[in-house]
């Protein structure tokens, strides 16, 4: 995994083997990016997020100068790891070992956008239940957007707040507002 721009560019990292975790591949990360790019100043918002496994998304963010970061993962070796990281490279990057649903059905700070990355086996209702969690409990700023990142056999385009989505490869980010 590789950090694509910012101030850290081009900078590899190798998260331990043993996470439980499928890191965003540089080619949807990529697009994903320049997408955001037309729409946010990066040092400007503030981000969250969710299932957030090696950090990846978070490290891209605070390259970029997002300074007000939270990660949320269940796994505490993903935790540990995104806390080194985070460390080593002088990111802003708070951390929370939570389950992603509990966490997302408690009010508490919002953000400014809001992405997720859970199993790709997670069913679509279970999504919709999350993304309903983050709107009803004011975690989406009022100009806010959440990201999920599912698998190219999910259709979330019937979930309320749907927005649009992209395709690269065998993923799909789905936009809500």
């Amino acid at each position: 995994m590789r950090i694509i721009s910012g101030t850290h560019k081009g900078r590899r990292l190798t998260a331990p083997k043993n996470l439980p975790v499928r890191p965003t591949t540089d080619m949807s990360k990529e697009a994903l990016f320049n997408i955001l790019n037309n729409h946010i100043s990066f040092s400007e918002v503030s981000f969250l997020d969710l299932f957030a496994g090696t950090g990846n998304i978070s490290y891209e963010f605070a390259s970029r100068g997002c300074t007000q970061i939270m990660a949320v993962d269940s796994h505490f070796g993903c935790v540990k790891y995104i806390n080194q990281t985070a460390e080593q490279l002088e990111f802003p990057i708070n951390t929370l070992k939570a389950d992603v649903f509990k966490y997302a059905s408690m009010k508490g700070a919002a953000f400014d956008i809001i992405f997720a990355d859970p199993p790709y086996d997670m069913k679509a209702s279970e999504l919709e239940e999350l993304i309903d969690h983050l709107f009803e409990n004011e975690r989406v700023s009022e100009d806010g957007m959440v990201i999920i990142e599912h698998s190219k056999h999910t259709d979330l385009s019937k979930i309320n707040r749907f927005d649009n989505s992209r395709k690269y490869g065998g993923s799909i980010f789905s936009f809500f507002k």
